[in-house]
C-alpha cells in the first residue's frame, strides 16, 4: 500500500490574491492499496467523513484516474482510504489535498511515470489555479506566475519567528459564493495599492519586520468584498490586533481567519480570536500552527 500525507494550505494572503499560497501543519492522508477485485472500495475516517463521496466521483479517485489518463494506461481497481484533518469547505485547501493525494498516488502505483513538475501541472489543471495545490504538494510558501514555459513557480522564505494563527469556524463559505462577490475591474489605485503591499509582504516574510507585515496584511482585490460574507469579522481583526498579532487576513476564500504573529504572542492570538467569534454566538476553533516545508510525503508499507 502506498500512503500519501498532503499538508493544508492558506492562499492570497492578502494582497497575494490567487498567486501565493502556503502549506499548513494539517495534514489528510490518502492511502491507495490495489485489490484483486473488480469493485472500487473507499473508505473514510475524521469528524466529517460522512460528507465525502465514497464512490467513482470521489475528488481523490477522480485525481488518480486524471493520472492514468495521462499516462494512457488503465488503472488498477484499488483500496482508497482517507484520514481527514483538513476541515472541509473552509478556505484550507481540502480539495487542493485530494487532488494532490489523488495524483500522486496513481503516478506512485504506476512507477512515477511523470516528473513532480508535470505532477505539478495536473494539478493546476484540475484545481484551476495554484495557490492551493503548488505548497501542498511541494511545501513552504510559494508564489506562481504565469510564464511562457507555463508556471514560474517562487519560493518565498518565511521567517521562522512568525507564527500563523487559524480561526476556523463552525460554518461554511463556498468558493463561488466568495468569488461571486468580487467586482470585474479594478481602479488603477487598486493596482498600484496591491502590487506594493505584495511586495511588501514579500519581504515582511522574509525578514519578519513587524512594521512591514502590519502594514502588508491589507489588500483591495478580494477581503473588502468577501469579509462581508463572514460574520464578526472587524471583531475578530481588532482582537488579533489588541492581543499583539501582526494582522489578519481570510484564508483562501474563508471564513477561516489567519492571523500573523510572533511565537511569543500566538497562543494569545488563537484565545483573542475565539474570544471574539464567540461574543458573536459563532462556535470556532482557533490554534497556532507551523509552515509546513515538505509539502505531500509518500510511504510505502508492504502487505
Amino acid at each position: 500500500m502506498t500512503m500519501i500525507r498532503v499538508p493544508a494550505t492558506t492562499a492570497n494572503l492578502g494582497a497575494g490574491f490567487d498567486c501565493i499560497g502556503a502549506a499548513l501543519s494539517l495534514y489528510n492522508e490518502f492511502t491507495f492499496t490495489p485489490i484483486d477485485t473488480e469493485t472500487l472500495v473507499i473508505a473514510v475516517q475524521g469528524l466529517e467523513a460522512a460528507r465525502v463521496n465514497t464512490d467513482a466521483s470521489n475528488l481523490a479517485y477522480q485525481a488518480f484516474l486524471k493520472l492514468y489518463s495521462r499516462i494512457d494506461l488503465t488503472p488498477p481497481v484499488i483500496q482508497l482510504e482517507i484520514k481527514l484533518g483538513v476541515p472541509l469547505a473552509r478556505g484550507l485547501g481540502s480539495s487542493a489535498t485530494a487532488i494532490v493525494g489523488g495524483l500522486l498516488g496513481a503516478n506512485t502505483l504506476a512507477g512515477n511515470p511523470l516528473s513532480e513538475w508535470e505532477v505539478m501541472q495536473l494539478a493546476i489543471e484540475m484545481e484551476g489555479h495554484p495557490d492551493n495545490v503548488v505548497p501542498a504538494l511541494i511545501g513552504g510558501c510559494q508564489l506562481a506566475a504565469t510564464a511562457a514555459t507555463g508556471w514560474a513557480i517562487a519560493d518565498i522564505p518565511w521567517h521562522n519567528m512568525i507564527v500563523p494563527v487559524v480561526a476556523i469556524p463552525n460554518f461554511e463559505l463556498s468558493t463561488a459564493e466568495a468569488r461571486s462577490v468580487l467586482p470585474n475591474e479594478y481602479s488603477r489605485a487598486d493596482a498600484i495599492f496591491n502590487t506594493a503591499h505584495l511586495g511588501l509582504m514579500i519581504r515582511g516574510l522574509e525578514t519578519g519586520n513587524p512594521e512591514w507585515l502590519a502594514a502588508a496584511l491589507t489588500d483591495r482585490i478580494h477581503q473588502p468584498y468577501r469579509q462581508k460574507l463572514i460574520p464578526g469579522y472587524p471583531d475578530v481583526e481588532q482582537a488579533v490586533i489588541a492581543a499583539g498579532g501582526y494582522g489578519m487576513v481570510i484564508s483562501g476564500a474563508g471564513p477561516t481567519l489567519l492571523a500573523l504573529s510572533s511565537s511569543d504572542r500566538a497562543e494569545a492570538v488563537a484565545t483573542a480570536m475565539t474570544e471574539a467569534w464567540e461574543q458573536q454566538h459563532i462556535r470556532v476553533e482557533a490554534r497556532s500552527l507551523a509552515i509546513d516545508l515538505s509539502g505531500a510525503t509518500i510511504s510505502h508499507t508492504k502487505l
